[in-house]
């Protein structure tokens, strides 16, 4: 933990931004070859960073359709002001407490995951509900590319580059009704599949919820895919919700519900333990935690530390919603 970096906003320093160039090769070698790379980025809360990266992951092999969307087109009004994490590091580093509370291990039990087929049911106060297959996204929805700052409410974060689409589309095509208030999402309950949930006692499925105007906000997005390739498993395959500017343990892996309600849900960490994890769960160095500081975080891998802004740094997108 040494000097300590005073974020600049929004703006990625010229010192640390990756040349475009070769960005763009790699992007260009991707889609020419049709496969990705073996690694992809993490997701939930931690304390430490791994001691080693073992080259073990297994290969992403693209079907026809997914080498017509990856990698997608970038969209740079979204900028960091930090590097990317290295896709190795956050590939062996993450959250999906269904499979293992052992962040290094995550990896290799959500490889039990079947991600085909998969159906997304949308359903609630809307007047067109529908089942989505998961290949419906990939053909009805334009993906892009986003950058953005991940911060776990363990004080660790990363930047990580998401592919998906904006929550607000697939809500527009249901059309919510007028006294819809929230949206919930489910995840999957397969205990014999993810032996986190023999614990009965816990709210299982994993489920977590947004307000309408959260929801519909404009960094909310359902990300397929990741480091400009389809989403691996411990990511959170083959779709999960993204919301920038809150905690981790709010983005919900592997969506299998989708429901608009006009109440404020229950959600999976704030009914085990709503003195840790709030339910609005805003990243804020301002509200203090009983385990993790929240003024600063740890970049994952680097070890370099930050102090932790505001809404994650997003405050001229999300402000408004909580005056």
């Amino acid at each position: 933990m040494s000097n300590i970096h005073i974020p600049k906003g929004w703006e990625m320093p010229e010192s640390e931004l990756t040349p475009e160039s070769i960005y763009m090769n790699r992007r260009e070698v991707l889609k020419a070859m049709g496969v990705a790379s073996l690694f992809a980025a993490g997701a939930l809360p931690a304390c430490s960073p791994p001691q080693e990266v073992i080259d073990a992951h297994p290969e992403i092999n693209l079907t026809d359709l997914e080498k017509t969307v990856y990698p997608a087109n970038r969209i740079t009004k979204y900028k960091l002001d930090r590097r990317l994490t290295s896709e190795a590091i956050a590939a062996s580093y993450n959250n999906f407490y269904e499979f293992s509370e052992v962040k290094e291990d995550v990896d290799h039990h959500a490889q039990r995951l079947q991600t085909r087929p998969w159906q997304v049911e949308v359903t609630g106060l809307v007047n067109k509900p529908k089942t989505y297959d998961f290949d419906d996204f990939l053909k009805k929805f334009i993906l892009e590319e986003r950058f953005y700052r991940l911060r776990c409410v363990e004080a660790w974060a990363m930047a990580v580059p998401w592919t998906g689409f904006p929550l607000k589309a697939l809500l527009d095509e249901v059309e919510p009704q007028s006294g819809a208030t929230h949206v919930r999402f489910e995840s999957f309950h397969k205990p014999f599949l993810a032996q986190g949930q023999f614990a009965f006692w816990q709210p299982w499925p994993y489920s977590e919820a947004l307000t309408m105007k959260e929801a519909m906000n404009e960094l909310t997005i359902l990300a397929t895919g990741i480091y400009g390739h389809p989403l691996p498993k411990q990511h959170g395959a083959p779709i999960r919700l993204v919301a920038p500017w809150k905690y981790g343990f709010k983005s919900i892996k592997s969506v299998q519900r989708i429901e608009v309600v006009d109440y404020e849900p229950s959600t999976f960490w704030n009914t085990l333990q709503p003195l840790e994890y709030g339910w609005e769960a805003n990243v804020d160095p301002n509200v203090p935690h009983p385990r993790w500081p929240q003024t600063k975080e740890e970049m994952i891998g680097t070890k370099e530390v930050r102090l932790t802004q505001k809404y994650n740094g997003y405050g001229d997108y999300v402000a408004s919603m909580y005056t």
